[in-house]
């Protein structure tokens, strides 16, 4: 903890969140590697403090960290920028000049809005990841660097590579350890932290007494969506410190400056009618018999252990007994199918007549039911995502295992 508190100081990172000390501890401790790392998060967050945490805490510290926003150059000079290039190589190129890559070498470079970058400059950036080399622009010549990337990107890149605005496979090279930063809203009290500091902060630059909030203002300022998260608290504290005469700040001033504060939160469902996804109500009812026929099968399973483990009596005539040998017998079928004997289930069928026997029949027919909007489901998913298993089984909610298997079971073509 002492180690934490020594880090958030050394680079001004203010509060106590545990998805704010997780995200410091995962960067501390990836530092010393040469890994390739992916920082997420919203816009204004404070994504740029990680990448100097993990230079300064890595053998690269003595070499040179350069950071570049790549959503702001031009898109016909971010070659130029990132790999350098030679006289002449274009209009008003009357020297030689050394890119961000070669003048970084030993060090570590921060492409912070990575998902800006063109798609020709993503070629180029995946083979200097690869294998370390690249060429000027204008150059025939081969040169090799030793630079660690970090990215970072505000954009969901998930969706950006399935709009095919950014490469999956360089997306999978640079997120070898990913790195989520937490929304200011998420953070709770760590925004009472953050206030006072700028507060102190702007009374010092102004020489001004610093200003503080009533307790009405402190609930406003905790129910606050915060879009523009950090900076925009910063922002708004800055202009506070300034205008307003008063030192306490009131929840009626307070609201002058957040017009779009509404202290009623409400859940919102956001369509847009252009993306693929499974938000109708039919495919919503799809999902949830999905999920419920997981929680059927793990029922029976569990009736099937107590039966054999001795502690259901088969003999009993209550109600729930009944229930529970119907489940029986149906977790017996496809223990059998599956090629397991069961003598103990075979005892138990010619000791008892077929009585419920349409109860039964009924719930395999669920089961077949169940089965099918299965399938469904997992020919949806693979179509959205193109074949993709790993993304369609996070759209499923089950594990790329799984959803291999159940290919495999239900003879899905891909």
């Amino acid at each position: 903890m002492r180690d934490l508190q020594s880090i958030k100081q050394r680079f001004s990172i203010i509060g106590n969140y545990p998805g704010l000390n997780r995200a410091i501890d995962i960067a501390v401790q990836v530092a010393p590697t040469d890994l390739s790392v992916l920082i997420t998060g919203e816009s204004g967050t404070g994504k740029e403090a990680f990448p100097q945490v993990i230079h300064n805490y890595s053998t690269r510290k003595h070499g040179q960290y350069i950071a570049v926003n790549c959503g702001a150059i031009p898109e016909g000079t971010i070659d130029s920028e990132l790999f350098g290039h030679e006289k002449g190589a274009f209009t008003g190129a009357t020297e030689s000049r050394k890119g961000y890559f070669e003048v970084a070498d030993g060090g570590t470079i921060f492409l912070d809005e990575i998902a800006e970058l063109p798609l020709s400059t993503q070629v180029r950036l995946l083979r200097v990841l690869e294998t370390g080399e690249f060429i000027r622009v204008g150059s025939s010549k081969v040169q090799k660097t030793n630079v660690r990337v970090i990215a970072a990107s505000n954009v969901d890149v998930v969706r950006a590579i399935e709009q095919n605005r950014f490469r999956e496979d360089l997306f999978y090279r640079l997120n070898t350890v990913p790195i989520k930063i937490p929304a200011l809203k998420e953070r709770g009290e760590d925004i009472f932290l953050l206030f006072r500091k700028f507060a102190v902060d702007f009374a010092e630059k102004y020489r001004m007494p610093a200003i503080r909030l009533s307790n009405e203002a402190k609930n406003i300022l905790l129910n606050y969506s915060w879009p523009g998260n950090v900076r925009q608290l910063k922002n708004i504290t800055e202009q506070i410190s300034i205008i307003e005469g008063e030192r306490e700040i009131s929840a009626e001033v307070l609201q002058l400056y957040l017009p779009d504060y509404n202290a009623i939160k409400l859940p919102a469902i956001i369509r847009r009618d252009e993306e693929k996804s499974f938000s109708t109500e039919r495919e919503i009812l799809y999902k949830i018999l999905f999920d419920m026929r997981s929680d059927v099968n793990d029922l029976k399973k569990l009736v099937l252990d107590l039966i054999k483990s001795g502690e259901f009596d088969v003999n009993a005539h209550d109600e729930n007994s009944r229930v529970l040998k119907n489940l029986f017998r149906d977790a017996r079928h496809e223990e059998n199918v599956a090629g397991v004997p069961d003598n103990r289930g075979e005892e138990f069928t010619h000791r008892h007549d077929r009585s419920n026997i349409q109860d039964t029949e009924e719930l395999v027919e669920e089961s077949l039911s169940l089965a099918g909007k299965e399938v469904e489901m997992i020919r949806k998913a693979l179509e959205k995502y193109s074949g993709k298993r790993k993304m369609a089984a996070q759209e499923l909610g089950i594990s790329e295992r799984t959803l291999y298997r159940k290919i495999k079971e239900y003879g899905i073509e891909m």
